[in-house]
């Protein structure tokens, strides 16, 4: 009896890792076959010729993002972790570009504020970096306005408010 709930155990741990990443989704697949290996999408957005990118946003504190690309036929062409350096500076983001593209590239932002010296929103994701630090879009009137880097606020371990 034991060692049946050990393995039981085993296995839901094995079956918690697996819907994590994309890694094992493939071409051709259903969109039923993916939802049942990662679970719901986070986010649908629609890509030309009437497909649909999914978005699975994962990992402690958002630092994955994956997006699966179907056809109009509800079949996986192809599928990318978004929430790169790489992904950032080539092609994700540029001035001017409506929030619906914007989260079609990079899917929902790991943390939104508003206020402070600049008008609109500032929204951020964090990634796997080096250097602790996240991607920040500032968004006014639906656009994209800029980007760039910052520092991750949980990285911040010399506060000066004694927390």
């Amino acid at each position: 009896m034991k060692q049946s709930l050990i393995a039981l155990g085993a296995a839901a741990l094995l079956a918690g890792c697996a819907g994590y990443g994309a890694q094992g989704i493939t071409p051709g697949q259903t969109a039923a076959e993916v939802q049942q290996q990662l679970g719901a999408a986070t986010g649908r957005y629609p890509l030309a010729q009437g497909g649909t990118r999914l978005e699975y946003a994962r990992g402690p504190y958002g630092k994955h993002t994956y997006m699966v690309d179907l056809d109009a036929q509800g079949r996986v062409t192809g599928w990318q972790q978004v929430l790169t350096e790489a992904n950032f500076n080539q092609v994700a983001v540029q001035p001017g570009m409506p929030v619906d593209e914007l989260l079609r590239r990079l899917g929902r932002p790991t943390h939104t504020r508003s206020g402070g010296w600049q008008p609109g929103q500032v929204w951020s994701w964090r990634y796997d970096a080096v250097f602790c630090q996240w991607f920040q879009v500032s968004v006014v009137d639906a656009r994209v306005r800029d980007a760039s880097y910052g520092p991750d606020p949980l990285c911040d371990i010399d506060r000066d408010d004694g927390r």
